[in-house]
């Protein structure tokens, strides 16, 4: 029974190529972590620095002899591999293929504001801070660029300094008040209004962009722009000085010339914006836009004098219409009938905005009024645009007298809406439209008889029975070559894309503008809570017991923060452990600190110079070891109770060049290790206090440490991060090498899993992912002293007195970093520890504060 059970277990295999184990290509070789792969598989893998390899099994980087054979057999897998066993489906394993690298279950993280779907389709569209400033306010603005950034041609179209954009508000991210703020970065809060809007809003805009860059005949949408003042995003696209507004009476003078013959010559004008009109609702049409109101203020001309669609415009007029029909409709507290009525007339007539019937029954029925029609509801489409550009080419061929037509029809629409009456809509309006055919008739003579009866084509009351806007093209066309054309326009298409057009004045975009009231995106609770600890002592720090991370807690504006006070001069490092914790600082000294009540316990005195870092050690028994400037190493009890002298001093051996210890760091493998300012890694052994070894080949003071997966990081000011192997302390690999004359110190490193930190002196920070460089970006204005990492998160601070948190989202070498936003300290941030939901912040004051969530 126990050969039979052995025959049935699973062959050991390659976690590469999935083939199992054999003495001719699929020979398992051991790595220096303990894992196996085969020895084709190890030779076809690729890697990033010579000699080195991550293990397909759990991704550490290992040192790779050459050649690959010389690694040892493991000769218990091959010998389980060429046991006897049978299978009856056993199958030939064909050739061994080896080019798909295995990788452990990769690191994907979601951050909690929105998908990382979400983030990666709209972030290029996110507008630097200082590319724009405002120049003039109304329902839409302009502004200026002020700046170009490269990332902006990655949106298809390139901003241009100096250029005069347009700017349309699309929502608002309302600003909080509270004692210790968190701040949300500027991507964040941009990003988050767009989160805000409805999934119908998002799919209309998405929508709306693709259009602007694939339309030649309307202006270009650059992007997504937050004003820090008034805390409001706007999209930001192209914008033309003059309106078709603005030119109404030149062009109805050339129409209206006495004499024939001069009429038509002097119509060239007329024709050609009528053609331009017709081309660019054609061409939305074809896209399934239908704007649903057409007012001649949502066209304008470029610098060479065609006609474009302003999409600024057509939305910011949208939303008037739909506001004001709304208050006529439903009425406004506080304001008249009369009033509400006189003001829709005076703004949709005077300035020639143009809404269809059905339109503005579909705008009743968003304000809560369905009226019986009948039969003679008909569906918004493409026809509803149709009537409004032929409303918008009579009120050019005929003017003032119109306008009162005009304002007869827009009387009987809302009193029919607003008395909710079943009246007589359509006799009415055959009517009103007979009154329109006399006031062409007597603008126009015999010569425009084809025009006038395809405009009021355009006005019949049905929609179907409206003609496509191609044929309206067609006719100004003939006007222009005097011929008749032959497929001018795609119809089957027009007519086959009915039924998937979009009305952008019925869709949620043109809906009131969207406010973020909240302090946070993600946070629905009521008002900010955040309090200074020390300040309620009914309270105690009972609340520092909170189970949210303090990240949750800061992004909801609940935050609890106490002052830990006991040194006098800058703090250095800290560091948890044995249920303490450990401060340095310039003062000399090692401050104990308890974690239940946050008291101060004890003082380590023993240095003589600036204490420059601790650690923690539980090796076996709790210690706190301390380095200083003077390359004095104390080693003290870190369990009750303390002493007030260390168990041991080392010192490292100095010379001229040396300015002490500026990092310490602890392996598993009882090792202790310290950088140094003689540009030198020493390694300590914990059992007899002596040095084992020094790593060298940094150019400059090693300034940072950290291990992670047996492998040792070291930063220094030559601008590098070396990375050595823990088991015989050669080296492995160089990170962040520059050319000569562009080199910048590395102040500090954070790892952890497969992601490197590393901070800069000039407040730049660098992610690794695998020892690939996947994010670079400036974060803080000076040098950056700490960072930390715990699972997503990312903190850093400096010189700028802030701590930025970042969020990691993303999948392998796809990652990326949000900016969540900055914690304002008093004073220079010089180190920062996350434990357990809490963030411990050390100043350059001696203050150390801690900061917890008290959302629980």
């Amino acid at each position: 029974m126990a050969a039979e059970s052995t025959l049935e277990l699973e062959l050991p295999e390659c976690p590469v190529c999935l083939q199992q184990y054999g003495d001719v290509s699929t020979i398992p070789r051991v790595l220096p972590c303990g894992h196996s792969a085969c020895e084709d598989c190890l030779a076809q893998l690729q890697n990033p620095f010579p000699g080195t390899i991550r293990c397909p099994a759990c991704t550490q980087l290992v040192k790779l002899p050459n050649p690959i054979s010389s690694l040892p057999k493991n000769i218990d897998l091959l010998r389980f591999s060429t046991l006897p066993h049978h299978n009856n489906n056993d199958n030939s394993k064909g050739s061994h293929v080896s080019t798909q690298k295995y990788d452990k279950d990769p690191i994907f993280i979601k951050p909690p504001l929105w998908s990382h779907e979400f983030y990666s389709n709209w972030k290029t569209w996110v507008l630097p801070e200082d590319t724009i400033i405002i120049e003039s306010n109304g329902s839409v603005c302009y502004g200026k660029v002020l700046k170009v950034s490269t990332s902006v041609s990655s949106m298809g179209c390139a901003l241009k300094e100096g250029e005069k954009v347009s700017l349309l508000e699309i929502g608002y991210f309302a600003k909080g008040s509270c004692s210790y703020k968190f701040e949300y970065s500027y991507e964040v809060k941009l990003m988050s209004v767009l989160y805000g809007l409805s999934e119908g809003g998002r799919t209309e805009l998405e929508s709306i962009i693709k259009a602007s860059l694939a339309l030649h005949v309307m202006c270009k949408v650059y992007g997504f722009w937050y004003n820090m003042d008034n805390h409001c995003v706007y999209m930001v696209s192209e914008a033309f000085s003059g309106s078709l507004l603005g030119k109404m009476g030149v062009l109805r003078n050339a129409v209206l010339e006495k004499n024939a013959e001069e009429k038509i010559s002097n119509a060239a004008e007329f024709v050609i914006v009528s053609l331009d009109i017709c081309q660019m609702v054609s061409d939305l049409q074809l896209r399934g836009l239908v704007l649903g109101c057409l007012g001649l203020s949502c066209f304008g001309f470029d610098k060479f004098g065609r006609v474009y669609v302003d999409i600024s415009e057509v939305l910011a007029t949208g939303r008037r219409v739909r506001k004001i029909l709304t208050e006529v409709v439903v009425g406004k507290s506080g304001t008249s009938s009369e009033d509400l009525v006189v003001r829709l007339k005076n703004y949709m007539v005077e300035d020639c905005v143009f809404v269809s019937p059905e339109v503005f029954f579909e705008l009743s029925k968003l304000g809560g009024i369905v009226i019986d029609l009948g039969s003679s509801r008909h569906h918004v489409g493409y026809g509803s645009d149709i009537w409004s550009l032929a409303c918008a080419i009579i009120s050019l061929l005929v003017g003032k007298s119109f306008a009162e037509e005009m304002q007869n029809y827009l009387s009987y629409l809302v009193t029919a809406v607003r008395d909710e009456k079943c009246l007589d809509f359509v006799r009415w309006y055959v009517e009103w439209r007979q009154k329109i055919i006399a006031l062409i008739e007597c603008r126009l003579g015999s010569e425009f008889a084809n025009m006038k009866e395809i405009l009021l084509k355009c006005l019949e009351y049905n929609p179907e029975s409206r003609p496509l806007i191609s044929e309206l093209w067609k006719f100004f066309k003939v006007l222009v070559i005097k011929s008749e054309l032959d497929d001018v326009k795609d119809l089957e298409q027009e007519t086959r894309m009915e039924n998937m057009c979009n009305c952008l004045i019925l869709g949620d975009f043109c809906q009131s503008i969207n406010k973020v009231t909240k302090e946070s995106p993600r946070c629905l609770d009521d008002t900010s809570v955040v309090e200074n600890a020390n300040a309620e002592e009914a309270d105690g720090v009972e609340n520092f017991g909170a189970d949210k991370d303090v990240v949750e807690g800061l992004s909801c504006g609940q935050v609890k923060c106490i002052d830990l006070k006991g040194h006098r001069n800058c703090i250095t490092g800290l560091v948890i452990g044995g249920g303490f914790l450990f401060s340095s600082s310039f003062d000399k000294m090692v401050n104990v600190w308890s974690l239940q009540d946050y008291s101060h316990v004890h003082s380590f005195k023993g240095h003589e110079q600036r204490v420059m870092a601790v650690a923690f050690v539980d090796y076996g028994e709790p210690l706190c070891i301390s380095g200083d400037n003077g390359g004095a190493i104390c080693i003290w009890r870190a369990s009750t109770p303390l002493s007030p002298e260390p168990l041991k001093k080392l010192q490292e051996q100095q010379d001229w060049r040396y300015s002490g210890i500026h990092a310490l760091a602890f392996s598993g493998s009882q090792y202790l290790y310290t950088g140094s300012g003689d540009k030198s890694i020493k390694a300590w052994s914990l059992q007899d206090y002596s040095l084992s070894c020094t790593m060298n080949g940094h150019k400059s003071v090693v300034s940072s440490l950290a291990i992670c997966d047996e492998v040792l990081y070291s930063g220094s000011w030559d601008g590098t991060v070396r990375l050595w192997c823990l088991s015989d302390h050669s080296p492995l690999a160089v990170l962040g090498e520059e050319a000569p004359g562009s080199v910048c110190s590395v102040f500090c490193l954070a790892v952890h899993e497969n992601v490197l930190v590393a901070a800069y002196e000039n407040g730049l920070t660098k992610i690794w992912f695998d020892d690939i460089l996947v994010k670079s970006a400036q974060e803080h204005d000076g040098a950056i002293f700490s960072a930390c990492k715990k699972e997503k998160w990312i903190f850093t601070g400096g010189w700028d007195k802030t701590i930025k948190v970042k969020e990691l989202s993303g999948n392998g070498d796809q990652i990326d970093a949000i900016p969540l936003g900055s914690i304002t300290c008093d004073s220079v941030v010089t180190a920062l520890l996350h434990w357990q939901g809490k963030l411990f912040v050390g100043q350059a004051d001696g203050v150390i504060k801690v900061y917890c969530s008290a959302v629980r």
